[in-house]
């Protein structure tokens, strides 16, 4: 692969959409296909897995990744939004003044771990006959949704400043919590849900996606640093190989003929491996460059190049 085509990690700054930040290091690198595996609002900042080149094409094993956020949630009153940016909205009916002890707190937040359904927010990018629900949501529309089931592996909260809630003394309170859940989640309406638990409106005044899969935002740079290293040519140091981001699946190392197949487009048998019909095995050349991602069929015990990315010839 040449040297655009990889990840970058980039760690996104509130005010920008995520198509913002493609947009942004289309126009750094000079490269015309770039691409991020998972959306942040512009509000919240962290994490965007941002795709080069060739990489591109990997995308869809990158998106469905489980996500770790920090974030802030705001007791006392709901908006249109379900964040910091929308308009205020009434406080839930029987509004709870707060404040609430820390096992009334732990209770609402174990109440959603596990398996949860989450009705999708009207400010949102899912389409509904095939329009963008935020779409008919600045019209004044709201239209019924039907319910997704997501995982919430991990909702607490954090006490980071000696006190569990935030008096904030206008009638409104700060909870600091950790979410770690599987891809599609809102923590929006994660946000939401935990006020009406404790009989309270409430929103995200923070969010910050400080994890996707097993690469943490500590390892992220921001566009600024992307450019400084373009500057210096060092593009290499923050632009990972994509088998290196692709770390989770199991690999093959190929030989010249085998990769020569699989640029064709072929199967590859292979003896010998306990992995599961329809597994995603990473097909690597004899530098570990990764040359495709293959799909394991039992049965016949082949190896089928699904995505095909190292196109040069031997």
């Amino acid at each position: 692969m040449t040297c655009m085509d990889g990840v970058l990690l980039i760690d996104k700054p509130p005010g920008l959409t995520s198509h913002d930040v493609v947009a942004q290091v289309r126009h750094i690198l000079h490269v015309r296909r770039v691409g991020h595996t998972g959306t942040l609002d512009p509000f919240a900042t962290g994490m965007l897995v941002v795709m080069v080149g060739r990489a591109t094409r990997l995308a869809q094993f990158l998106s469905g990744l489980e996500k770790e956020y920090e974030a802030v949630i705001r007791l006392g009153y709901a908006t249109a939004t379900g964040d910091l940016t929308g308009q205020r909205v009434s406080a839930q009916a029987g509004n709870a003044p707060g404040p609430w002890d820390k096992d009334q707190i732990e209770a609402a937040l174990e109440s959603l771990r596990g398996e949860i359904d989450q009705v999708p927010p009207m400010y949102s990018a899912k389409k509904q006959a095939g329009r963008k629900l935020y779409e008919l949501a600045r019209q004044g529309q709201e239209v019924e949704r039907q319910p997704v089931r997501v995982s919430i592996y991990k909702f607490e909260a954090i006490d980071s400043s000696g006190e569990l809630l935030k008096d904030n003394l206008d009638g409104t309170f700060d909870l600091e919590v950790r979410v770690a859940c599987s891809a599609g989640t809102y923590v929006r309406t994660l946000a939401e849900d935990f006020g009406k638990r404790l009989n309270t409106g409430a929103h995200l005044v923070e969010l910050r996606r400080t994890r996707v899969g097993d690469l943490p935002v500590d390892q992220a740079r921001t566009l600024t640093q992307v450019k400084e290293a373009l500057a210096e040519e060092s593009l290499g140091t923050i632009l990972y190989p994509p088998d290196d981001v692709l770390a989770r699946l199991p690999f093959l190392d190929l030989n010249d003929d085998e990769v020569r197949r699989v640029r064709n487009g072929l199967d590859i048998r292979v003896e010998g491996h306990e992995w599961n019909d329809g597994e995603r095995v990473r097909m690597r050349d004899h530098n570990l460059k990764l040359i495709a991602v293959g799909v394991f069929g039992a049965a016949k015990k082949c190896l089928h190049p699904a995505v095909v990315i190292g196109l040069e010839q031997l």
